[in-house]
């Protein structure tokens, strides 16, 4: 009876799992290169991501169906902080289309929960947006500033981080 609605919340295990793979490799490079703040957000994006995931599967168990974890793009190669932006504003945007689209077509069969999951999801991925969207304007209005300021503010809390003196104490004996 819920074939389809396991098949449509499986894609989106799929496309939550890429999605949190791509934002913590995102993660990882904007931390190598300084960018604590976009580098927090793209974390806290692949962990809410991975938080949906839990939410799908366990709507798919719930429908007795079997849960797929394959991710459904591998992670792509990009290092350049604009172009990250530009991919997460592009996927959060695909995500909202494709989640208001799956919601109407669980209602078609006769699956309200799931159309209202889908729903919650649309809420989150316009929040994502948002904020990726933000950063965009943000890079555009500052220049490349604003990536510089970001890398600053970590030279500043490592430069205040107290002396590791041996003996312990961090005082001179």
């Amino acid at each position: 009876m819920y074939e389809k609605s396991v098949e449509l919340l499986n894609l989106s295990i799929g496309d939550e799992m890429a999605a949190a793979h791509q934002y913590m490799y995102f993660h990882f490079h904007c931390d190598d290169m300084g960018l604590d703040l976009l580098s927090m957000l793209f974390k806290r994006t692949a962990i809410e991501e991975m938080m949906h995931i839990e939410i799908l599967a366990d709507r798919v168990l719930f429908l007795k169906g079997e849960i797929e974890m394959t991710p459904n793009k591998p992670v792509e190669k990009i290092t350049d902080v604009k172009a990250m932006l530009d991919w997460a504003v592009a996927s959060e945007t695909g995500a909202i289309l494709q989640y208001n689209k799956w919601a109407l077509e669980c209602s078609a069969h006769a699956d309200s929960t799931t159309k209202k999951l889908f729903e919650q999801l649309v809420g989150d991925e316009e929040r994502h947006f948002s904020q990726f969207d933000d950063e965009l304007a943000n890079m555009a209005k500052f220049g490349p500033n604003y990536l510089a300021l970001q890398s600053i503010e970590r030279s500043k809390a490592t430069s205040m981080l107290p002396l590791n003196r041996p003996g312990g104490g961090g005082t001179a004996g």
